[in-house]
Parts: C-alpha cells; structure tokens; sequence
C-alpha cells in the first residue's frame, strides 16, 4: 500500500465486485499509515473519530469533507455531534474495504492536517 502523501494524491475510480475488496496484508499496510482509523465490522470498515471545540468547527468540517466526498464521488457515513463526528468507509458496490476507502481516509487526515497550521 502506497505511503499517506501517494495516497492522497491518488483519486478513487468505480469499483464493483469483491476481487476490489482489500487483502489482509493491504489492509494491514494502510492502517500503519492511518493509525488514528480503527477496523471495524470484520474487517469491513474503518472507521474514526474527530474531536471539535464545537458546534461550528464540527459542522466547517463536515462541509469540508462533503467537499472532499463529493471531488472522489466516494461518500462516507458520518455521525456528526456537536463536538464530534464519526467517520465510517466502506465500499457498498465491493462488499467491504477497498482502496477508495484508503484514499479518501488519507485525505480526511490530509485535511485534519491543515488544520492545525
């Protein structure tokens, strides 16, 4: 699997079909380099959470990655709260983890990132 930095300057592309879905060592791979993304569902997700001050920093983050989502057509769940939002991936047409899940979790941390410059 490809470093944070090639992951997100990688875009996602339709994908149908569990021979998309990532293999245990894949899968190891991109969760060294998303350590703050939990596996979850067996293996079938990710998924993390971000902390916010507020109502208004939780929801300038939302529209963010909606922004994000809607640039990759790759559209995660969310959870959102008032000082916190819940980021789930999974490639439905796959039937679990693929690599646009990877790609668009590496740009969420991308933008997190910015953040806080």
């Amino acid at each position: 699997m490809p470093s944070l930095v090639e992951l997100c300057s990688a875009h996602c592309r339709p994908l149908r079909g569990t021979e998309h879905l990532l293999t245990a060592v894949e899968r190891e791979s991109a969760m060294r380099a998303l350590p703050d993304w939990k596996v979850i569902e067996d293996d079938r997700a990710i998924q993390r959470r971000v902390d916010f001050p507020g109502y208004y920093q939780t929801m300038a983050f939302v529209n963010a990655l909606a922004f994000i989502a809607h640039a990759e057509d790759h559209h995660p769940d969310l959870s959102v709260h008032y000082g916190h939002v819940l980021i789930r991936y999974s490639t439905h047409d796959v039937g679990g983890l693929s690599r646009n899940d990877v790609i668009c979790a590496a740009k969420v941390e991308q933008l997190l990132a910015s953040r806080s410059r």
